[in-house]
């Protein structure tokens, strides 16, 4: 469902398609990417989530997919779901013959269809329950009729045009805040004559998430850029460069950081990246 939503090898040795599809630039602050897997095998694909810090809508077409909770637990993916904000990493199954096509919600886009960002922070629900009524059960007929993928994303952007609302002018201002040696808080707080609380509250209300957590989410990916790229060199890890560079006060932060997202320590995350990269060795 994302870049690097892989963490573990498929579980099989038959067919299993997956690819990004871009987004047209006029929807570029709606939508990151779409994300399209079907599993045409006779075996149970099992993959994890990357963290994103995005919210996702899935439409399931063909065997229902599977969302495994922490608690062991099974969630199907009937026809429609929303899920999100993702701030951690969890698996999820394809079972033979089924196909998933994901929408995946850039910075405020949710609050910009739903209204509140909130509303579907670490609950799975169907979209319809948001809306009070079935358009996207709807939706998800007249998807069901389009073969090609691409057309099918097409026409989910057709569809979103009504639903979609004016950007807050908050929210676009934090979006396209820069100013990396500047408090986006405090800046914004004052260009707007506001209190930094209500900032806040704007922040967390239009994203689904806080300043302060998106800023440790992107030292994290930093992190694991530098390990992707130890990765793919087969060069030796130097973890003092990596804490030093992605700006973490010790190892010991850094390790629990991987554990907090992905429940993998930095090493371990390194082999399995040196696995993917050199599967012969």
């Amino acid at each position: 469902m994302q870049k690097n939503d892989s963490l573990k090898m498929p579980s099989s040795n038959g067919t299993y398609n997956n690819f990004r599809i871009a987004v047209p630039t006029d929807y570029e602050d709606v939508f990151s990417h779409f994300y399209f897997a079907e599993n045409q095998s006779d075996k149970t694909v099992v993959k994890t989530l990357f963290p994103s810090y995005q919210t996702i809508l899935i439409f399931n077409f063909g065997t229902k997919a599977l969302l495994h909770s922490k608690q062991n637990t099974q969630i199907e993916i009937d026809k429609c779901l929303v899920l999100g904000t993702i701030k951690k990493a969890f698996d999820y199954s394809l079972p033979p013959q089924s196909k998933i096509l994901v929408a995946n919600f850039k910075d405020d886009a949710f609050y910009r269809f739903f209204g509140n960002a909130l509303l579907a922070e670490n609950l799975p629900i169907n979209p319809d329950e948001l809306l009070n009524e079935n358009c996207f059960t709807a939706l998800w007929h007249e998807l069901g009729k389009i073969s090609n993928v691409n057309q099918q994303v097409n026409y989910i952007l057709e569809f979103c045009k009504p639903y979609l609302r004016q950007r807050n002018t908050i929210a676009e201002q934090i979006t396209n805040f820069k100013e990396q040696s500047l408090n986006p808080i405090k800046a914004i707080a004052s260009d707007n004559n506001q209190s930094e609380r209500n900032i806040q509250i704007n922040y967390k209300k239009h994203f689904g998430y806080s300043a302060k957590e998106i800023n440790r989410y992107q030292r994290f990916l930093k992190a694991v850029e530098y390990i992707e790229t130890i990765a793919s060199k087969a060069s030796k890890e130097d973890w003092f460069t990596i804490i030093n560079e992605c700006g973490y006060y010790d190892q010991s932060q850094l390790i629990n950081d991987f554990k907090h997202y992905i429940n993998l320590s930095p090493t371990k995350y390194l082999k399995f990246q040196q696995d993917i990269c050199n599967p012969s060795k």
